[in-house]
């Protein structure tokens, strides 16, 4: 029975703040798309988001999935106890099958309109950067707990496997939301197996059509798979946000705390009723390519 390092319990809060502290260094000097609104602001609202969220999540998300694979791995329950696989081979394949059932929970919180309500509190962020990582209301959070049991539950997921995917979920998720100008050729190179800034722009979008597209977290292969992979859009013709939610006010902790339970707008019109499109403009790249 494989155990956690103890070092392990601070290994993922160091990382994520080295991770951190470095990309919003890099992407201060190598911006890929320019800011709408003050960073000032729109930083003390993100922080105080996501100090909710981490909270929530250390006290119910993190203790309930661990608990969740241990419960599993001394009954032997789940998926990948059914198999007899090397140690090292089990937690590769839980990282994966964590990875891709993350992809379908990301995409139902897109296409149910209950999820959508909450996880709209990300995409409303009117710009992306590495703050705009762990923007989550603290309702996504609370109801994604369930979701992780199921998860770890049923897959038969590792205690050990569990905290080798956060710390690479933790990392990936600031990787994909940093406003970071990497040369197009590395990104392209990168993108063929890990999720980069310019794919998760698009998944930003106001364009309804490109939000509904690139759900995957830490492999890029699951778009692909799926038929969600959309790369052709270019940077500076994004515009960030949700349109119907990108008033100054829409933007202040309180009224995001509030938003899940208040009255939708048209989430995908902008305040005029017109909606955001994007037609392909003549001899445009292929679908598949970053620009």
């Amino acid at each position: 029975m494989p155990e956690i390092p103890p070092s392990w319990r601070y290994l993922n809060p160091a990382a994520a703040i080295v991770i951190f502290l470095l990309l919003f260094l890099l992407e201060s000097l190598f911006p890929l798309r320019r800011p709408k609104r003050r960073r000032g602001p729109r930083l003390a609202v993100n922080f105080s988001l996501t100090a909710l969220a981490l909270v929530t999540g250390v006290l119910t998300v993190r203790p309930v999935a661990l608990g969740g694979a241990a419960w599993a791995e001394a009954h032997t329950f789940g998926l990948l106890h059914l198999l007899p696989l090397p140690l090292g081979i089990q937690v590769a394949v839980g990282v994966l099958l964590m990875d891709l059932t993350f992809y379908y929970w990301h995409r139902l919180n897109h296409t149910r309109l209950l999820l959508w309500r909450f996880h709209n509190v990300h995409h409303t962020d009117p710009d992306l950067d590495v703050s705009t990582s762990f923007r989550f209301h603290l309702g996504e959070v609370l109801y994604s707990t369930l979701f992780r049991l199921l998860q770890v539950g049923l897959l038969g997921i590792l205690p050990l496997t569990y905290v080798s995917y956060e710390l690479l979920f933790n990392g990936a998720t600031m990787f994909q939301h940093c406003n970071l100008r990497l040369p197009v050729a590395w990104e392209r190179l990168l993108n063929k197996i890990f999720v980069t800034p310019r794919m998760h722009g698009i998944h930003h979008s106001v364009v309804a059509q490109e939000t509904y597209a690139n759900y995957s977290v830490v492999f890029s292969w699951w778009d692909r798979l799926h038929l969600s992979l959309r790369l052709n859009v270019p940077q500076g013709a994004i515009i960030i946000g949700v349109p119907g939610y990108l008033l100054p006010t829409d933007n202040g902790v309180v009224n995001l705390l509030k938003l899940p339970l208040m009255k939708p707008r048209r989430y995908w019109a902008w305040p005029s009723g017109k909606l955001p499109n994007r037609l392909p403009a003549p001899g445009a790249a292929p679908r598949f390519m970053l620009e």
